[in-house]
């Protein structure tokens, strides 16, 4: 189905998508269904630029090139949760509806700025690795990996806000078809990348599981602010594994 993946594409990257008919509930949530194929475009436009201009510039550059066009073409949706995740984490005070509260405030604070610089440090230095080793396969790897996740926190997780975007994917996410994409895309990633690879994504399934505890235990649940800040991690944590496979 068309107008799902479009609304998957239009959601999770900057891309010029256009949809000229209404959106239904029923369609946002099928998009979810999508967001492992958003995540691959993501990976592969990335790839395509480590390729193209490896010959031609240093490591260290197309590095922070690579990360800039990251950060980019998906609007820094993520990294915006991740900023709202870490002030509300810190300010919250172990207090449920302060940590929520914290999350809806537009403003940052030095949580969220110490959070972004290390997070992006640390994707910089491990994408300046990648790119000597040409190893872009993690690169993609990361991108649908990340967005893949999605699905089994929503399938998994209550969702803790009764309006919003949010609210709407996880109530229509069809639970069936969401689970088939989770287990193929896993599958297929493990297949393609070999055991090496296998370590590293068990690494982040336990590191998606930690996070998923941890928003559990906090608020009793999920944001659409805490989603984002998985996707941040999770391709942390495969483009640092990718320095050690």
């Amino acid at each position: 189905m068309i107008k799902p993946l479009l609304v998957a594409l239009q959601l999770l990257t900057r891309l010029p998508v256009k949809i000229n008919t209404p959106i239904n509930d029923r369609t946002m949530g099928q998009s979810l269904l999508y967001y492992p194929v958003a995540g691959s475009l993501i990976g592969i436009f990335l790839a395509i630029i480590l390729l193209s201009l490896h010959p031609h510039t240093s490591s260290l550059i197309l590095a922070g090139l690579l990360l800039a066009f990251w950060v980019m073409i998906t609007g820094a949706l993520h990294l915006d949760g991740l900023a709202d995740s870490a002030d509300a984490w810190l300010g919250g005070f172990a207090d449920p509806q302060r940590t929520l509260d914290i999350m809806k405030d537009p403003r940052c604070g030095p949580a969220a700025v110490i959070i972004l610089v290390i997070v992006l440090l640390l994707k910089l230095a491990a994408l300046e690795y990648i790119v000597r080793q040409q190893q872009w396969q993690a690169i993609i790897i990361a991108c649908v990996f990340s967005r893949t996740m999605l699905l089994p926190l929503f399938l998994t997780t209550n969702y803790v806000r009764q309006n919003g975007l949010g609210s709407v994917l996880a109530n229509h996410l069809p639970r069936g078809p969401a689970w088939t994409v989770t287990l193929s895309v896993l599958i297929v990633l493990t297949v393609l990348s070999g055991m090496q690879t296998l370590v590293v994504i068990s690494v982040a399934i336990a590191t998606w599981a930690f996070l998923r505890h941890m928003m559990i235990s906090r608020i009793a649940g999920m944001t659409g602010d805490t989603a984002g800040a998985t996707v941040e991690i999770m391709e942390l944590v495969i483009l640092l594994g990718a320095c050690f496979w």
